[in-house]
């Protein structure tokens, strides 16, 4: 997802398209890896998870050559939408930590395995800066190529399986949705998570033209200040690590939504007080990151501990609403942005979907009181 982000203004330059139909390419993505996940759950306890991720991976990698190849971008979009299948590692890592450890462990342990995914999204804009000033854009979907033959070799080599599979039917596998939907404690959960993420989806819709249209940067300079948003993440999640287990997930979750809408309201002031400069709209990113870190592994943890033996139903129901709003407010920024405007719809959106994020946080952890 963010490797390619620096030179989406190269593919619609390359492309001779609009920046709304350049955005997609990041859009229609997150909103396949929305419906994708929907799916997944359901097949990974039925199924198991090695063998899911295993089929994934396999079409993720068909897909990326698709890319690699497109000669227009309808056939890129194609390439993107069958490359959503890699929403099952988004998925089926909850799932699998939950599979695991306990409600309160699983929290803990989620911060730090999403504490070293952080590491990656730190790096990739970056190298997608450099790697399409050096070469071009479709030089980094070569790189998520090798990315994904490696993935596939390690959990064909390394992957267990964590899950007994369930008997039944493949319509009993999806009225499980029925049975997590009637649940009230999911939806405190996953709203918290939505609007939390919300802030940095929207930031990722737009920032790379603001960058690059308002600001003047290079793709390799987005890139690096792109670092700054994975550095709060990882910080987030470093927290939730070592801390959700003794503060509890519910105090985690509302602590991190005030954190991220801090950082949202920081950029809001910045950017539309002063004149623009890359330092305002990245580095308050660093608290919306730290925010998020904190938020998402105790949301998740909650989640996909509603119901145990849905784990991996409700981590993809929680995925499906997660990355579909995030689509949706990603095509949002980058609809609404202009080089007249200097962006400042973003921010707004940004602040409005950290506050809802906090409200929702909040409200599980009063439910939380309540029931102690």
């Amino acid at each position: 997802m963010n490797i390619f982000l620096p030179v989406l203004p190269q593919i619609r330059a390359d492309m001779n398209v609009s920046l709304a139909t350049a955005q997609y390419v990041l859009t229609l993505f997150l909103a396949a890896t929305a419906f994708a996940q929907l799916f997944i759950g359901p097949m990974a306890d039925k199924f198991g998870r090695r063998p899911v991720l295993l089929t994934t991976l396999a079409i993720f990698n068909v897909a990326t050559l698709i890319c690699v190849f497109a000669t227009s971008i309808e056939m890129l979009l194609f390439g993107r939408v069958l490359q959503a299948t890699i929403a099952a590692s988004i998925a089926l890592s909850r799932a699998i930590v939950r599979d695991l450890y306990d409600r309160s462990k699983a929290a803990s342990m989620i911060g730090y395995v999403t504490m070293a995914m952080s590491v990656v999204p730190m790096v990739t804009p970056l190298v997608g800066g450099f790697v399409g000033e050096i070469f071009n854009w479709r030089a980094t979907f070569v790189v998520l190529l090798v990315i994904g033959l490696a993935m596939l070799v390690l959990v064909y080599v390394d992957l267990g399986e964590t899950h007994t599979p369930k008997k039944g039917n493949d319509g009993q596998q999806f009225t499980n949705y029925l049975k997590l939907l009637g649940q009230k404690e999911i939806w405190g959960y996953i709203s918290s998570a939505t609007f939390a993420s919300g802030a940095y989806f929207a930031f990722l819709g737009a920032a790379p033209f603001i960058a690059q249209e308002v600001l003047g940067l290079t793709p390799s300079e987005t890139g690096f200040y792109f670092i700054f948003l994975a550095i709060g993440y990882m910080f987030g999640n470093f927290l939730s690590g070592r801390y959700s287990e003794r503060v509890g997930i519910e105090r985690m979750m509302v602590l991190g939504c005030l954190v991220c809408t801090f950082g949202a309201v920081l950029t809001l002031v910045m950017m539309s007080n002063f004149a623009p400069r890359a330092e305002y709209l990245f580095l308050p990113m660093i608290f919306v990151g730290t925010g998020n870190g904190m938020t998402l592994p105790n949301a998740n943890a909650g989640i996909v501990s509603v119901n145990p033996d849905l784990a991996g139903s409700a981590s993809g129901l929680a995925g499906f609403m997660q990355i579909g709003g995030g689509a949706a407010l990603a095509a949002l920024s980058g609809a609404l942005i202009t080089t007249t405007n200097e962006g400042i719809p973003l921010y707004y959106i940004m602040f409005g979907t950290s506050l809802l994020g906090m409200v929702s946080a909040y409200i599980m952890y009063r439910r939380a009181q309540l029931a102690a």
